[in-house]
């Protein structure tokens, strides 16, 4: 299979799934591709905004492409900060001050369940397919842990002490919204794939 383009800049989630592909499908970033435009990201929703990343490539680079958008949803704060958690504390993208927004935003809260949820987009000669991955959890009064990025350090998924930035790669890359949704991707182009060579 030909190397898929994967929509993004960031370093963290090229890393991340690459490391969960376990080189099962070849993936190029952005930067190899020669793209250094930070594509806007103006939908209203996951699927939008994974879907406008992956048409911009597909569109303007001419490959077979993905791309995801994850947001993290807050049940007490009705789903927020969701589509717009990368920017919930507005711009310039600052992770730490979206981590210090949403902890005051709780401030007081009991109720601390939410779920980080992952679309990834995918455009393969000229179709568009879409993978869902969520992990349930709840969000700490305070962060803990180096690893990871973005809401890691806040977060603890269900049937786990640690957050997300505590626990190892090697299990964040198996339980993750994100993993849940690259593995549902991986299989559907294993399967193309096969159904292709038969």
């Amino acid at each position: 299979m030909d190397t898929l383009v994967f929509a993004t800049n960031n370093k963290h989630k090229l890393d991340e799934v690459t490391a969960i592909l376990k080189n099962s499908v070849a993936i190029a970033g952005l930067s190899e591709i020669g793209c250094h435009t930070n594509i806007p990201e103006t939908g209203h929703s996951l699927q939008e905004n994974a879907l406008q990343k992956a048409l911009f490539v597909y569109d303007n680079y001419h490959c077979n492409c993905f791309a995801d958008d994850t947001g993290l949803e807050v049940e007490a704060l009705n789903e927020e900060p969701g589509v717009y958690s990368a920017r919930y504390a507005g711009e310039p993208v600052n992770f730490e001050a979206n981590i210090d927004k949403l902890l005051d935003n709780l401030r007081g809260i009991t109720n601390r369940k939410a779920r980080f949820r992952t679309i990834v987009a995918l455009i393969m000669d000229n179709h568009n397919f879409f993978f869902e991955g969520i992990i349930n959890g709840y969000i700490l009064t305070e962060r803990k842990g180096h690893n990871g990025f973005g809401y890691d350090s806040v977060f603890v998924p269900d049937r786990y002490n640690e957050t997300f930035a505590e626990l190892s790669a090697d299990i964040k890359n198996t339980v993750s919204h994100r993993a849940k949704a690259i593995n549902q991707l991986c299989q559907f182009l294993i399967n193309k794939s096969n159904n292709t060579i038969k």
